[in-house]
């Protein structure tokens, strides 16, 4: 006899709606994942994919001691995250970063929820509020929420939606970058998961060529922004020639800088400024061009970007562009489990939150989707407390700055993953230790960080553990508790050295 689920509706099938609907249904709650495309697209959508990743394939560092988004890796990893097993299955070579090959990764997530009895996909646009049936929806439209959803949301929260502007990379034909300039080392030759520390391909410049680059990129001829679209960008993912016109010397000392980094081809001259590509897809045919997310016109675009050492004769597969991005007053219009104010049956997940970046919006998808299940299921949702990456960036979106004019775009803004979000930990000097320096106190502050998050997290999943237990006995919660057990074990024992 076929079993009876309580029904989640989640609206939007990128990486946050398909991380919530995997985990709501891992819960034993049946789920509705509706996606517009094919039948509608969006801008900077080009597949039909779920989670389909729109701008660069990497999921930047994965260095969970140091780095606060790579703890929300590891994090994600010990709560069952679809996602993240999509990612670790089609890692690339990406130094010390998290690079996926794009389609597999896709393919992955729509395989697995596929093969969940409990999820149908329908494929459809929900065009203005869901219908009134549907008693627990999760709204995870992402950046790119279609106008009448927006519109409809706008009407029903009293706020105008805030609204900036993501830029994309563009993507170079790997057989047309002149390999006799450019050279192949990751920063401080960092080997990172699936890399050798040779995972970039570093394009150098000398002081003429990089200004050369500077002037052209002020010249440019730029998107021209209507007065609706005059709105500010997220520093997170600026465009290369706006980072420009802040100060000639600024992509120096961003995506452009020069250090960690040694010329095999020019050893005694190390270079003014580097461009890195990253590698963008399993077959190492396609490379991004890291940080240089761009609002130039097509028909410069490519000529500037020639001017690159190594990439003369470059060949493009795709050229950068923009693509509107709307995210929500969240500290003013959402409640603690991240349900609308003003119809609790509406609950958001995702960058319309109001966080940044692919992994981030997938934290937000994991977190929405425990909490709809629980709430059909009629039982407390548990929150992760606020030590942990989940629960930081929970609370900045719930609790974050607002200002008493809700009109001002700096209210409330996007932001990724960072340790500033935790709260304040002591530390003391180890013992044995005579000479403390900043560097090494700060490294040992972020392991301890780490360490106590991790902590945080397994208490959180233990929680969920009986939750889902006594939902639905036949269904097992997470599939890699013994890799979890192993990973507290060595992230215990490099806290402790």
């Amino acid at each position: 006899m076929q079993k009876s689920y309580p029904e989640i509706h989640v609206i939007g099938g990128g990486l946050a709606g398909s991380e919530a609907a995997w985990q709501a249904a891992n819960m034993g709650a049946a789920v509705v994942l509706h996606e517009m495309r094919p039948q509608k697209s969006s801008p900077a959508h080009v597949t039909q994919q779920l989670a389909e990743l729109v701008c660069s394939n990497s999921f930047r560092s994965d260095d969970h001691e140091h780095n606060a988004v790579g703890l929300l890796h590891e994090e994600m990893r010990r709560s069952n995250s679809l996602i993240m097993q999509a990612a670790d299955a089609h890692a690339l070579p990406a130094g010390g970063a998290l690079a996926v090959d794009r389609h597999a990764f896709s393919d992955f997530v729509a395989e697995k929820l596929a093969e969940l009895p409990n999820v149908e996909v329908q494929r459809e646009e929900i065009a203005g509020l869901p219908p009134a049936e549907w008693q627990n929806v999760i709204i995870a439209t992402g950046p790119l929420t279609s106008e009448p959803l927006a519109r409809a949301i706008q009407q029903i929260t009293g706020e105008d939606a805030l609204a900036f502007f993501d830029a994309i990379a563009p993507i170079v034909h790997a057989e047309s970058i002149d390999r006799s300039i450019v050279w192949a080392q990751s920063r401080y030759d960092k080997p990172g998961p699936a890399g050798t520390g040779a995972d970039y391909l570093n394009c150098p410049m000398n002081e003429a060529e990089y200004n050369r680059f500077i002037d052209a990129l002020l010249e440019a001829e730029q998107h021209e922004f209507h007065e609706w679209e005059n709105v500010p960008y997220f520093d997170g993912c600026m465009p290369i020639e706006e980072m420009a016109a802040r100060g000639r010397e600024t992509p120096r000392f961003g995506p452009m800088k020069p250090v960690g980094l040694t010329n095999p081809n020019d050893p005694d001259n190390p270079p003014y400024a580097v461009v890195q590509l990253r590698q963008d897809n399993a077959l190492g045919t396609l490379w991004n061009i890291v940080g240089f997310q761009t609002k130039m016109k097509y028909r410069q675009q490519a000529e500037i970007l020639r001017l690159i050492p190594g990439l003369k004769n470059a060949q493009f597969a795709r050229l950068g562009g923009l693509h509107h991005n709307t995210f929500l007053n969240s500290p003013k219009v959402l409640d603690g489990t991240l349900r609308l104010k003003a119809e609790p049956r509406l609950r958001f997940a995702g960058q319309i939150t109001g966080v940044e970046g692919y992994v981030e919006s997938a934290a937000i998808g994991l977190l929405a989707g425990r909490l709809a299940a629980s709430e059909v299921f009629g039982r407390e949702g548990h929150l992760p407390g606020p030590e942990t990456a989940h629960g930081a960036l929970l609370r900045h979106i719930t609790e974050g700055h607002v200002s008493d004019d809700s009109s001002k775009l700096r209210s409330f803004q996007p932001m990724n993953v960072n340790f500033g979000l935790f709260p304040a930990i002591e530390i003391r000097k180890p013992e044995g230790v005579k000479r403390w320096r900043k560097a090494e106190r700060t490294l040992f502050k972020k392991k301890q960080i780490s360490l106590r998050a991790l902590d945080g997290i397994a208490r959180w999943n233990d929680a969920y553990s009986a939750l889902e237990a006594a939902n639905d006995p036949s269904m097992k919660f997470s599939d890699n508790a013994a890799s979890s057990d192993a990973r507290e074990t060595e992230a215990a024992d490099t806290i402790s050295r």
